[in-house]
């Protein structure tokens, strides 16, 4: 819309499309919107964009990918619902999962040909269940690597990293990134790709405060920012949104506290809240918390301005909260010490879990899980053997010296020597003892249990076998493990001191219970009718898969479509939108 059209007042602004919250849902449904050319504002509580994708892998599962098929992999939404039918049935509510796997290829499309959207495929990148349908690679896409320096000043503007997945004082690292990194001496081709990181990293240092270049989630929600400001699209920081205005029956905009004041913005086609689902909301997380689990041993790993303000005003408003099985999308995480003496949360994704050397023992020492498997279904393990209301440490990874060595744990990087574990254990992070009974004393674990469990692993471990959980039977396994370790990369012996452990307990990586929604994003009553004018997407919006976990990307990829949809379908409400936009 042209700027002169635009209405501006003393306390608010008037638009087409009013966009609530700055993570990957709420860009996508702004930038989609804007490029349909509907003219948008988006609202953000905080003074930086990103949210909660800023400090995600940035994976997207999209079925049926044209990049996928460029690489030469076979994949279809078809052998996808085939999968997803698998997991939770053929019944799909309201059409939600038919929607996506029909249009998730052409929003991908779209905003790669008209913004800086960039993704590549992730090649063999397993499905997380051995289920009929699963891929092994092609399904999953990776937003491909952004220079921050193009940003300008507002590259401030972009969420930083976890600090704890930066390394040279604020350099991020991809998976590859962090192999060559890790073994620069093992080859010529790493040790270049490592100097090439390197002496970036230092340039940058002399004008940055962090390196800009940017990989991960930080590379999505940096190109969905510059490709808003290139498409023209308001952003209005520090606006935290109090209440959705209703008139008629119509949401027709919002009520925003800003530095002290009230601001009221006015939509014409809808409100799209992406505010980031349940986050700290500590009444909503203690509502959907499993039965019998202590809330002191759940972890939040959502942005921390994430305060549930979009569920509370949907609520208010008439809508209505669909739950899941479970209700959240889990990670096991671990308590890494910070300067500011307040922990940061460090997912145990893919780095160590599933190496050879490594068990994971409940607190009776027990082990209880195939240890590669995927941190959602790690964590449902967990879950279902935590004490109830217990608030100690509901589990450990236990290894030795030698496997932080080779493959690190948590925080610590692989390549320290044992000597150096003692800074570790000083810390509180780790846990350290010259003998498995001592460690099992330290932990508070009956040290037979604890040596018996230790052995049977060892003995299995030799054969390459492992009957109680199937650790390395699977694509996933065995992808994450070694596969320079014979006979099982996923299997070896725990057997020189000193020995580890380390607490790790359960994170909240997204909720999965959110507002119900038709199959274009609007937001549902406790009827089941639509709310007109109201939107949802990102964890805002219930998922489509309905508190299971398929794969790599299942929150980022509809997050970024649905918010593709919800702009569709506001354009095509609006009579001055050319049809070739919508």
């Amino acid at each position: 819309m042209p700027e002169s059209a635009r209405t501006e007042g003393p306390e608010g602004y008037t638009c087409d499309l009013l966009v609530i919250g700055a993570g990957a849902g709420g860009m996508s449904a702004a930038l989609s919107a804007a490029l349909m050319g509907l003219d948008v504002v988006l609202c953000e509580a905080g003074e930086q964009v990103g949210g909660t994708t800023a400090t995600s892998a940035g994976t997207l599962w999209v079925p049926g990918n044209a990049q996928g098929a460029a690489a030469g992999f076979a994949d279809s939404a078809a052998e996808a619902a085939r999968y997803l039918d698998a997991i939770l049935g053929a019944d799909d509510p309201r059409g939600l999962r038919a929607a996506y796997l029909a249009s998730a290829p052409e929003a991908i499309a779209f905003l790669e040909a008209r913004s800086e959207l960039r993704f590549a495929s992730a090649g063999r990148h397993p499905d997380y269940l051995a289920l009929p349908g699963a891929a092994v690679a092609g399904r999953a896409l990776s937003p491909l690597p952004f220079d921050g320096r193009r940003l300008g000043r507002d590259f401030e503007r972009i969420r930083a990293p976890m600090p704890e997945f930066m390394v040279l004082g604020g350099m991020m690292a991809n998976k590859a990134d962090v192999q060559a990194l890790a073994y620069r001496w093992r080859s010529v081709a790493n040790f270049r790709h490592a100097a090439r990181l390197v002496l970036r990293h230092a340039r940058d240092r002399l004008t940055h405060a962090r390196g800009t270049r940017l990989v991960l989630g930080n590379a999505l929600v940096a190109r969905l920012y510059f490709s808003l400001r290139q498409a023209g699209v308001r952003v209005r920081f520090g606006m935290r949104l109090r209440q959705l205005e209703i008139s008629a029956r119509r949401v027709t905009g919002g009520m925003f506290e800003h530095e002290g004041s009230t601001r009221h913005i006015a939509s014409r086609l809808g409100v799209v809240l992406a505010t980031g689902g349940v986050g700290h909301h500590a009444a909503l997380r203690a509502q959907l918390a499993p039965a019998g689990v202590s809330p002191r041993t759940l972890r939040p790993q959502s942005f921390e301005g994430n305060r549930g303000d979009g569920l509370d005003a949907a609520l208010r408003a008439g809508a209505r909260l669909e739950r899941h099985r479970g209700n959240f999308f889990w990670q096991p995480v671990s308590l890494a010490p910070r300067a500011s003496g307040e922990p940061g949360l460090f997912p145990h994704l893919y780095l160590d879990r599933a190496k050879p050397g490594l068990i994971a023992v409940d607190a009776d020492g027990h082990r209880f899980v195939d240890e590669s498997a995927s941190y959602h279904h790690f964590v449902e393990a967990l879950l279902a053997r935590m004490r109830p209301g217990a608030t100690t440490p509901p589990a450990w990874l236990v290894c030795d010296a030698a496997f932080v060595r080779a493959y690190g744990l948590g925080t610590i990087p692989p390549g320290t020597r044992a000597s150096a574990l003692r800074r570790h254990e000083a810390s509180g992070y780790l846990v350290l003892a010259h003998s498995i009974d001592a460690l099992a004393t330290r932990l508070g674990i009956d040290a037979r249990t604890l040596a018996a469990t230790v052995s049977r692993h060892n003995r299995h471990a030799e054969a390459g076998e492992d009957p109680d959980f199937g650790k390395g039977s699977t694509e996933l396994g065995r992808f994450n493990g070694d596969a320079a370790h014979a006979p099982n990369p996923c299997l070896g012996p725990i057997a020189q001191p000193p020995f580890c452990a380390l607490a790790v307990w359960p994170g909240e990586a997204a909720s999965s219970a959110g507002l119900a929604t038709d199959a274009d994003g609007a937001v549902l009553d406790t009827d089941g009718q639509p709310i007109a004018g109201l939107y949802a997407c990102g964890n805002d919006m219930a998922s489509i898969m309905r508190g299971a976990y398929p794969g790599p990307g299942i929150t980022l990829g509809p997050a970024i479509v649905f918010g593709w949809r919800i702009a569709r379908h506001a354009a095509r409400q609006n009579p001055h939108t050319p049809s070739s936009s919508r």
